[in-house]
């Protein structure tokens, strides 16, 4: 199925050139086998992800920023997180910079966008990604990976947006936020729009999520997904 995706995505993406040592590292990763979505919880390694930008307009705004920490069988692993800026050739204005921190200076001297979105790719592996409001990440993300490495990025996410209000629907109306669900159980972040810190924060409410989801009879990702499914349906259709 993987394959099919990435030749269907090749077909449909605009060719662009990398360098032979670029396009021989977008290639391994392409061949790494899917992850098993079935695996309990306690045995599989989850990559938490949120990403900071220009801006919140999905069709103009650029990625500058990704933050991301493991999770693996059932724990946060400081030691395997990562965090990089991309290099901007037009930094964005005050007013967002007030917002994520990432003043002008670091953002023109960050890694070159493919040689950052490369890293990023060795480092997630095949392992599922999970975020708070998946959608303007996963954008985000795929529309970087389009123009620097010219491959429509594919990978199985969960959105504990719709996760949370289904393990726990007497929350769901007064717990619409990331800030919510934190505060909900206690969870402290350390600097509120800080991709790292925010991916850290969305890790610690997953940690949150598991033993809830195992009194529901709910013991790996993919049951996670389903519950994500019908939660969209509900809201859907409420």
């Amino acid at each position: 199925m993987k394959k099919l995706l990435w030749r269907l995505a090749w077909v449909l993406t605009p060719h662009l050139s990398l360098p032979d040592a670029e396009a021989a590292r977008l290639a391994v990763w392409q061949t790494l086998p899917d992850a098993d979505l079935s695996l309990p919880f306690e045995q599989d390694r989850y990559v938490v992800v949120d990403v900071e930008s220009t801006g919140l307009d999905l069709r103009r705004d650029r990625l500058i920023a990704i933050g991301a920490v493991a999770v693996e069988r059932g724990r946060i692993r400081l030691a395997d997180s990562f965090e990089i800026v991309l290099r901007q050739e037009q930094i964005s204005d005050k007013d967002n910079i007030l917002i994520h921190g990432i003043g002008g200076e670091r953002q023109r001297e960050g890694i070159e966008p493919a040689e950052a979105l490369l890293r990023f790719l060795d480092y997630l592996g095949a392992s599922p990604l999970v975020a708070f409001h998946v959608a303007f990440d996963k954008i985000m993300i795929r529309r970087a990976c389009r123009q620097y490495l010219g491959f429509g990025f594919r990978h199985p996410w969960l959105d504990l947006a719709y996760v949370m209000p289904g393990l726990l629907p007497d929350c769901s109306r007064k717990h619409r936020a990331l800030d919510h669900w934190t505060a909900h159980f206690g969870i402290g972040n350390y600097a509120r729009h800080n991709a790292l810190a925010d991916a850290l924060a969305t890790a610690q409410l997953l940690l949150a999520a598991l033993p809830l989801a195992k009194t529901q009879g709910l013991a790996h990702y993919r049951a996670l997904q389903e519950l994500e499914q019908a939660q969209h349906w509900l809201e859907r259709n409420s």
